[in-house]
Parts: structure tokens; sequence; C-alpha cells
């Protein structure tokens, strides 16, 4: 039994050709669109998020950082915010720069070994203990370190109980060094995880060859391995300084002296006095950080890109 003729129902979709004209070889109307239009048109749904939630709210708060009471232009509530934090923004550039370098140590050593070790178990429980501060968000982890650093608390009293130190020797670390050590504690498993991997992902046979010429482990580590997993290992030194210079809820509550860090002081600028405009010109000296911070990044990466 032959097949019905086609009709006007069940007539296929034309086809159209860059030349215009019917073909039931060419490419059917949706596809005639060129390839840049459907990319826009894949990330246009991203991009709108990027713009509504990150750009606009950056933008407002540029701009206000420069506008008076009055929504004149006006450089006031800079000079304000340095004339009143420019300590404070002198020691959050310090403690964030002191727990990325020491990130940066840890997260080494931990890929390292990782990659390194020769102890199966010791590297097996390492694999599965170090990551697990990735799942504590920061203000748990500052409450935490507020009952584990307190002068009473759990890490002076097994000093205590070990016979290491004398009651009275018991120390607060609820300063800056308390600080210091929940942003390690909280960041380098993030960068070690990123390094590991790196590390892992390398060619062996250059390590296993600076082993046969007796090479130990530490010199393999530092002349082989870490200059290869480099561009990684700076990808999340940035990544954990920029996240470590936006946390309010750590210096916040483990750090209640002064100075402080400069998102404690933006909260106080806004709950205390309402003042919104020096509390945007302190973001803005964030932003400024964290924009200098990636400016290095983006030049190196520049530099390494035409090298190649």
């Amino acid at each position: 039994m032959s097949a019905p003729l086609p009709t006007e129902a069940n007539r296929p979709a034309p086809f159209l050709r860059k030349g215009g004209g019917r073909d039931a070889t060419a490419l059917p109307v949706t596809a005639a669109l060129p390839d840049w239009v459907w990319g826009v048109l894949l990330v246009l749904p991203a991009l709108a998020m990027v713009a509504l939630f990150f750009l606009y709210p950056l933008g407002l708060s540029a701009v206000s950082a420069f506008q008076g009471r009055d929504g004149g232009w006006t450089l006031a509530n800079i000079a304000k915010a340095f004339e009143l934090y420019s300590l404070d923004m002198a020691f959050t550039l310090a403690i964030v720069l002191l727990s990325s370098a020491l990130v940066a140590v840890l997260s080494v050593a931990i890929g390292g070994y990782l990659t390194l070790g020769e102890n199966r178990l010791a590297v097996t429980m390492l694999r599965w203990l170090y990551r697990w501060p990735l799942f504590i968000p920061f203000i748990v982890a500052a409450q935490m370190m507020r009952s584990f650093l307190a002068k009473n608390g759990l890490m002076n009293n097994l000093l205590i109980g070990g016979g290491i130190i004398e009651p009275l020797q018991a120390a607060s670390l609820l300063d800056w060094r308390g600080v210091v050590v929940t942003f390690v504690w909280k960041q380098t498993p993030f960068v070690a995880l990123m390094v590991a991997g790196a590390m892992a992902s390398l060619d062996r046979s250059t390590i296993e060859a600076a082993r046969d010429l007796g090479a130990g482990r530490l010199r393999i580590l530092a002349e082989i391995v870490v200059p290869q997993v480099r561009p990684t290992l700076v990808v999340g030194l940035i990544l954990s300084f920029v996240t470590m210079l936006s946390v309010m809820s750590v210096p916040m509550m483990i750090n209640p002296n002064s100075p402080t860090m400069i998102t404690v002081d933006m909260a106080y600028r806004i709950n205390a006095h309402g003042d919104y405009g020096v509390a945007n010109a302190l973001g803005f000296v964030s932003y400024a950080m964290a924009g200098l911070v990636g400016w290095v990044y983006l030049r190196h990466g520049v530099r390494q890109g035409g090298a190649r």
C-alpha cells in the first residue's frame, strides 16, 4: 500500500538556505540565526542575574560613597572614613594578608603530603579529615572558636590537663590571633582541595625521576610540584582573600577590642548612626583592596599568556 500524498496539513516545515528559496536539504528556519545570537540568548539569564544582584548593588554602593546627604558629589564620606577608621583599614589588610600566607603554607603542606606521602593510612585519614571545615558556616566557626580559644576554653583545659602549662599561664586568644586562627582553619580546606587536585593531575615521571636522583620530599615539593601548581594556588588564595575580607561574624564575635575589621565598622555606622555614606565609603575601600589583588592576578596571568 503506497503512502498518502503530502497535503497542506501534513506537509513538513519549509527549509531555508542562505541564498533564499526552499530546499529540503538546507537548514531549518530556527537555525538561520547567527551563532552569536544563540550564544547571547543562552548566557542572557546568567548575565541578568549578575547585573541585578551584583553589578547594580556594587555600582549603587560605589556611587553612594561619593554623594552627600543633599545628593551632591563630595569626598566628605571618604575623608571621614579615613579619619575615623584608617587604623582599622590597616588592621583589616594585615589580618587578611597574614591569614592568606598561612593558608598558602598549610594548603601546600596538605596537598604535598597527599601527593608525596607514603603512609597510606595517614594519607587516607588526612584526605578524610581536612575537608570538614568546608561545611561549617563562618558564624558557627566563630562560635566554636569562642569556646575553644577562651581563657577557660577547651584548648587551655587540654593544655592544663596534659601538664603542659599551669592554670595561671592560661591566656585568652580572643583577639586578632583568634581571628587569624579562625580564618586559617576555615579557608585552608578550600585552597588545599584545589591545590591537591592540581598536584594529583601532575605527570608523576618528573617526581619519580627526582626521587631516583636522591631528592627528598621537601625539595621535590618546593622545586618541582609547587611551581607547576602555582596558578591554581594563586587563584585559591585570591578567592580566600576576598572571602575573608567580606566576613563580619568572625571579627565581631572573636575580637571585641579595637582595632577591628572594616566589616564591623560598616555595620556600626549603619546600625548606630544610620550613616550609609561612610559605610559605603568603607565598602569602597574594601572594593579597592579586592580590586588590587585581582589586578595583580590578572596582570600575572596576562604576562604568562604572553610568554607562551
